[in-house]
């Protein structure tokens, strides 16, 4: 029996952390498969993305391989850098929450294009 796992994002701007609405979310798996899109609501929140995981019990003895999936979130706001976080991992029965902090790109003269790009470790389990 599959087991699934949650992500969502909560996009905001500067440091305050101010909602972002109408951030769109794309969700991709290590292959570069697309699992979800979304938008942010007036809270900087997307809905949760269910996704299949490995079963939870996969973290309960060494050697059982990742008891998680990896995926990356690329993220764009009209005005604002582009962002993308590398290696978000979602477990079992748990909804994972990425913040994403964006920057105007008032801040950013000629960065127009340019993406910012977060690395996320993976965890010593």
């Amino acid at each position: 029996m599959p087991a699934f796992g949650y992500i969502q994002a909560k996009a905001y701007v500067s440091r305050a952390k101010l909602p972002l609405e109408d951030a769109a979310v794309s969700v991709v798996d290590e292959n570069g498969r697309l699992l979800g899109l979304r938008t942010t609501n007036s809270s900087g929140l997307t809905t949760p993305i269910r996704l299949e995981v490995p079963d939870a019990a996969q973290s309960q003895s060494p050697g059982n391989g990742r008891p998680f999936v990896t995926v990356n979130l690329y993220a764009r706001a009209e005005g604002y850098e582009q962002l993308l976080v590398r290696g978000v991992q979602v477990f079992a029965d748990t909804v994972t929450t990425q913040e994403l902090q964006f920057i105007p790109l008032a801040e950013l003269p000629g960065s127009w294009n340019r993406v910012e790009v977060f690395d996320t470790p993976p965890q010593n389990l």
